[in-house]
Order: C-alpha cells, then sequence, then structure tokens
C-alpha cells in the first residue's frame, strides 16, 4: 500500500525526483573516488616523498569534495521540495475526499481519526520522502559501488565483507519485525489523543460545570500515557539499532586492520590500499546503517500509508449520478414517495414508508418524540443521507438524480447543533452567498431577530465569531444560524428544531417575522415545542419512524391521541382554549 500510495503522489513530481537522482549519483561517485585518491597519494605520494604529486591529487580531492557539497545541497533541496509537495497533495486528496463523504461514513472514521490521518500519518509518509531522496537514493549507490571499489583494492579481505553485512542486516531485520506492531498500534493511541482533546475542548463548559476537571484530566492522562507507553516500547526496540551498527563497524574494522597488517607484512597488500579498502568498508556499512535509519521510519509510514489509503479508497455512499439533472421546472416543492432509511448493520429502519408533500408558500411541521426519526427524515432532503427506500423528490426530480450544486442551492439548511465557524458576523452570513450587500445582512437579521444583539457589538458586523460560535449564547448562534440560511435566500428552508435556544415570546417574533417575509419559500419545521408548530398549514406526527397522524392543529387535536399527548403536556387549558 506504501509502494501504491507513494506511486500515486510521486508521479506529478518526476522532475524534482530525476534532480534528486542525478545529484545524489554525482555525489556518491564523488565519495567512492577520493578513497583511491588517498590511496594514491600515500602510495606514491608520501611513500616516494613526492611533494608536487602530494599538492595535484591533493587539489583535485579539493575540487572533487566542493563539488560533492554543491551537490549534496542541490539533491537535499530537490528531495525536501518533493516530499513537501507530496505532504500538500496528501493533504489535499483526504481533505477533499473527506469533504466528499455522507454522515455515514464520517461516523464510521471518527472526527478525531479523520484529523490524525490528515496531519500526523501525512506528515509521516512525507517525513519518508524526503530522508529517502536525501538518504535511501545514495546508500545502494554506495554500497554497490563500495563493494566494486574494495574489491579492486584487495581481493584477499572480501570475506569480511561477505559476513559484517548479513550479520547486520539480520540483527536490524529481527528489531524491524517486532517494532511494527507497535507503531500501528501508536497510530490508533494518537487518535485517541485527539478525540479525548476534541471532547474535552468541545465540551468544557459541560466539564466546569459538573465539576468534571479531574476526572477528564485523569482521562485525558490515561490516554497520553497510552501514547508514551507505546512510542517507549518501540524505541527500546529502536535503541538497539544503533549500538548494533556500531558494534559490527568497529568490530569489521578491528579484522580489516588486523588481517591487513598480516597482508602488508607480506607484501601482498599496500599501506594505502589498506587504508581505502577500510574506508570502503566503512562507506559500506554506513550505507547499511542509513538503509537501517530509514528502516526505522518505513514500518510506522506504512502503517500511516494504510490509514491514508483507507480514506482515499472509501467512496462516499452520498453518489453524484452520471447523468445528473442541471435545471427542473418546478420550484419549492418536497415530496416523499414510500420512504424508508436504515443505518448500516441496524437491526431495524429508522423510517418507515413515509409519504409527504410540501409546496411554496406552506409550513410543514414535524413532531414527535424523541428518536422518533425527525432529524433524520429532513437529512434526507439535502441527501446528508441517502434513502434505503422510495424517493426523494425535489423540485419534482428524485434528489439522487440532480446535481448537487443545483439541490443545495435549492435548501436553506439550520441545523438541530448550529456551527459558527471563525471569523466575523459578516464572513459567518456570507457563507452561502459571498456577495451578499450589507443591508441584505441586516435584514436577515432582522427576521431572525438578531440585529438587535448585533448592533450592540462595538464592531457589529466585522465583530469577531470564535470557532463554534462559542463566544455567543445558544440563543444568539441559533438566531445567527437562521440569519445565514435566509441570507442564503433558497427556495426550500429546513429548520432542524431550530428555536429550540429561544424563549417563546422570540421564537413568536421571528415566525411572524418569517410569515411576511418568507411567504413564497417551502418550509419544513422540526419542533419539539408545540408552540412553534401551532399554526403550521400540516402539522406531521412522527412515532417510531412512521407517520401516525398528520394535519392542522385543530384537526390533530380530535384525531390523534398521540398528539393531544403531546399538546397537554405543553399547554395549559387557557393556552389550548
Amino acid at each position: 500500500m506504501l509502494l501504491r500510495l507513494l506511486g500515486r503522489f510521486l508521479k506529478p513530481h518526476w522532475r524534482l525526483l530525476t534532480g534528486v537522482v542525478i545529484f545524489q549519483l554525482a555525489q556518491s561517485i564523488a565519495s567512492l573516488y577520493l578513497p583511491s585518491l588517498n590511496a594514491d597519494i600515500i602510495d606514491n605520494g608520501i611513500a616516494k616523498g613526492d611533494t608536487g604529486y602530494i599538492l595535484r591529487i591533493g587539489a583535485v580531492m579539493l575540487a572533487i569534495t566542493l563539488g560533492q557539497v554543491v551537490c549534496a545541497i542541490i539533491a537535499v533541496y530537490y528531495g525536501a521540495k518533493a516530499a513537501m509537495s507530496v505532504g500538500r497533495d496528501l493533504r489535499t486528496a483526504v481533505f477533499r475526499r473527506v469533504g466528499s463523504f455522507s454522515e455515514r461514513e464520517v461516523s464510521r472514521f471518527g472526527a478525531a481519526s479523520l484529523i490524525t490521518r490528515t496531519t500526523n500519518d501525512v506528515q509521516q509518509v512525507q517525513m519518508l520522502v524526503l530522508m529517502t531522496c536525501t538518504l535511501l537514493v545514495s546508500a545502494p549507490i554506495l554500497a554497490v559501488g563500495g563493494v566494486i571499489a574494495a574489491l579492486q583494492q584487495d581481493v584477499g579481505l572480501s570475506w569480511i565483507m561477505v559476513v559484517a553485512i548479513p550479520v547486520l542486516l539480520v540483527s536490524i531485520g529481527l528489531i524491524i519485525i517486532r517494532v511494527v506492531p507497535q507503531f500501528r498500534l501508536m497510530q490508533v493511541k494518537i487518535d485517541r489523543v485527539n478525540q479525548v482533546l476534541r471532547e474535552q475542548l468541545t465540551g468544557i463548559r459541560v466539564v466546569r460545570a459538573f465539576v468534571r476537571e479531574k476526572v477528564e484530566t485523569d482521562r485525558f492522562a490515561e490516554a497520553n500515557s497510552g501514547v508514551t507507553t507505546t512510542a517507549l516500547r518501540a524505541g527500546r526496540l529502536f535503541a538497539l539499532v544503533f549500538p548494533v551498527v556500531m558494534l559490527v563497524l568497529n568490530v569489521t574494522s578491528i579484522a580489516v586492520l588486523w588481517f591487513g597488517s598480516f597482508r602488508i607484512e607480506d607484501g601482498s597488500m599496500k599501506i594505502g590500499a589498506l587504508t581505502a579498502f577500510l574506508t570502503y568498508l566503512i562507506q559500506i556499512l554506513m550505507a547499511v546503517m542509513m538503509a537501517t535509519f530509514m528502516s526505522i521510519m518505513i514500518p510506522r509510514a506504512a502503517v500511516s500509508a494504510d490509514r491514508i489509503s483507507e480514506v482515499l479508497n472509501t467512496d462516499s455512499s452520498v453518489v453524484t449520478s452520471a447523468d445528473a439533472v442541471m435545471a427542473v421546472k418546478e420550484k419549492g416543492t418536497v415530496q416523499f414517495l414510500g420512504v424508508s432509511f436504515a443505518y448500516p448493520g441496524a437491526e431495524a429502519p429508522v423510517l418507515r414508508d413515509l409519504y409527504l408533500t410540501a409546496t411554496p408558500g406552506t409550513v410543514t411541521a414535524i413532531i414527535g418524540s424523541t428518536g422518533a426519526g425527525k432529524t433524520t427524515l429532513v437529512s434526507l432532503i439535502p441527501r446528508l443521507f441517502d434513502v434505503t427506500g422510495g424517493e426523494v423528490l425535489v423540485d419534482g426530480v428524485d434528489a439522487r438524480e440532480l446535481d448537487p450544486d443545483l439541490l443545495w442551492s435549492r435548501i436553506g439548511l439550520i441545523p438541530q447543533k448550529p456551527y459558527l465557524f471563525s471569523g466575523t458576523v459578516a464572513s459567518n452570513l456570507r457563507y452561502g452567498r459571498p456577495d451578499a450587500t450589507d443591508d441584505e445582512l441586516w435584514e436577515a437579521l432582522e427576521i431572525a431577530q438578531a440585529r438587535d444583539f448585533v448592533a450592540e457589538m462595538p464592531e457589529k458586523l466585522e465583530a469577531p465569531i470564535a470557532q463554534g460560535g462559542t463566544n455567543v449564547s445558544g440563543g444568539q448562534r441559533q438566531r445567527l444560524a437562521i440569519a445565514r440560511a435566509l441570507v442564503k435566500k433558497p427556495e426550500i428552508y429546513v429548520f432542524d428544531d431550530s428555536f429550540s435556544a429561544l424563549d417563546t415570546a422570540t421564537d413568536a417574533r421571528l415566525r411572524q417575522a418569517l410569515t411576511r417575509k418568507v411567504r413564497d419559500a417551502t418550509m419544513i419545521v422540526v419542533a419539539q415545542r408545540v408552540s412553534t408548530i401551532i399554526g403550521a398549514d400540516q402539522i406531521l406526527v412522527l412515532d417510531h419512524g412512521e407517520i401516525v397522524a398528520r394535519g392542522t392543529h385543530d384537526e390533530l387535536l380530535k384525531s390523534s391521541d398521540t398528539y393531544a399527548e403531546i399538546v397537554h403536556s405543553q399547554l395549559r387549558a387557557e393556552e389550548l382554549a
């Protein structure tokens, strides 16, 4: 999976990679050429006392060294640029894929895991590419070239390489086999830390309200300890790598000097050749050590690549039709024809055989007990989920056949949990329509009963909004979310329990303003409060995923015991009268 992922994202940057290979090759050839020149100085210059020869060859070595430095700098530059480009492309690809996911896929992976895969996992792959470009390209060149050059110096000592290299590879391989599972576990532990931290930051008010700081601190400490323990376990295994490498390197150097001294003594080898052989052998083992250093990163990067590929290879359950409808004749109609919906693996469907019709200029209200399926029902209209049975028609066309941009442009969704983005009041209101004027923003705020508190802010429309809207109250957040939908001016408004944080008086004023200003639009309102929907044109009573009654408020009071029970539980006798 790692090779497949790298092949896919490295391909566009082949020019940079070609530059890396060329300059790494030049650097490696220079490294292989220098020891033989050093041997010539020892055997033909120092041994004979030829100062001129020493200066000439020394000047050549100095020029080669300078060229080697230049090649190394350029190779590292190209390698870094390639690695950063791959990281950028990976993050973009993961972000776009996650952006195409429906609620089903997001719930399957979890927000914390998706964040880790987009950041930490991509960084692991990016670092692998960087180290590959700076180390791994030159390692095989030095290893193979070093073997050839060492054999040219003396074949009699080659048996030392035959013993040393396999011993080093086997020792390192045994360590890597044991450390791979630890790296896989580490990424899961990082997911857990992200999840706990995200929950605590999002729910900080709840934590403080229930005085749970100590409990949450312990919970984070436990998750953090899991990462630390796993990292230490992997670190202890890898702590053995470099001592093993240095042990083999030092023992090999001693063996070369020991057995080489006998060959020098009997005249079958020169001192310069021994020096060059030892240098080449060190280069070979250093190349193996560089490959070892890469082996530290490859297992973890492979785990990260698997996790990234899992996201990239997951298709959204909400798929755009190949022959998507780009234009419609009707305007603002919503129909459910025998709609059913079941979550994957669920024992029973959430919604069963639903029929409803909402037309422009009317208000369709949906009420029912908690867990009746109200939010799931309205989520089917903008295709946050796809139906598992029946059809949802928007403007006379199956929502699955509509072009997604066309579908979403006709719908203004105010979710059950309104979310505001970091920025300003104006940037949030213009989220669905960037070209909206300030006058249009103030008009939407007035309808949403938010004009007063925004006008009281020192910066007014440019007042800062924190991430999630945490610097405004719940009711203000709801009204700003409603205003955001109003600025978009869609044909269909979907209010998913969007008035729950408002007091009764504000709720009434807002509904009256909506009736006056948005009279031609289709409104679908999910509510728990009867007073919010009492004037709706049709009210649907949902119970266990089925519509058990429909009609106006007065009709349902007479015909539906379920609705009557809800009403009597909320309204006093004088309010009913």
